[in-house]
């Protein structure tokens, strides 16, 4: 694939991966669960390892990440976010590439979610300097189990349809 429409297609996938964290940050969840988030810009980030590799999904991750702050104009946001996407971002690179026997994208996901959780706990245990926040993780990860299955299949689909139209696929 050439640089520039490669260059194209991974501005586009940050830029959708933005606007899915705009959207979902405006859906109301059904559990009142403070910080608890569908995780749809997880899509992107799974169907760019699937499609392009590790490090264009890494580059996309925390472009996400650092775009997103300019946006909602939360700065202390962003090391809650960086520290989930580049944990997640490994996590789900790890699942896919050495247990994609084992795991369909729908547990590569899942691993995301939960490297996710566990990693924007542990910044908020350091942050607060109380370990008690990792009961909290228990429920975070219940819940990740859920929306994780859901972009899991989403990014199936997603990732199949995407590499018909590209033709490209990527030597991870």
């Amino acid at each position: 694939m050439k640089g520039t429409r490669k260059i194209i297609l991974l501005s586009l996938l940050v830029s959708i991966g933005l606007a899915l964290s705009v959207i979902e940050s405006s859906i109301p969840l059904p559990v009142a669960i403070p910080g608890a988030r569908l995780g749809l810009s997880n899509m992107v980030i799974l169907v760019t390892l699937v499609i392009f590799g590790f490090k264009e999904a890494f580059i996309v991750s925390i472009l996400k990440s650092s775009v997103l702050v300019l946006i909602t104009g939360s700065v202390s946001s962003l090391i809650y976010s960086l520290a989930g996407g580049i944990v997640s971002c490994i996590v789900m690179f790890v699942g896919y590439k050495f247990f994609s026997n084992i795991f369909s994208l729908i547990g590569v996901s899942i691993l995301g979610a939960t490297g996710h959780n566990i990693a924007q706990v542990s910044v908020a245990v350091m942050i607060m300097s109380n370990i008690r926040v990792y009961s909290y993780l228990p429920i975070l990860v219940l819940m990740g189990l859920f929306t994780g299955y859901f972009v899991g299949l989403s990014s199936i689909y997603i990732s199949k349809n995407l590499r018909k139209v590209l033709k490209y696929n990527a030597e991870i």
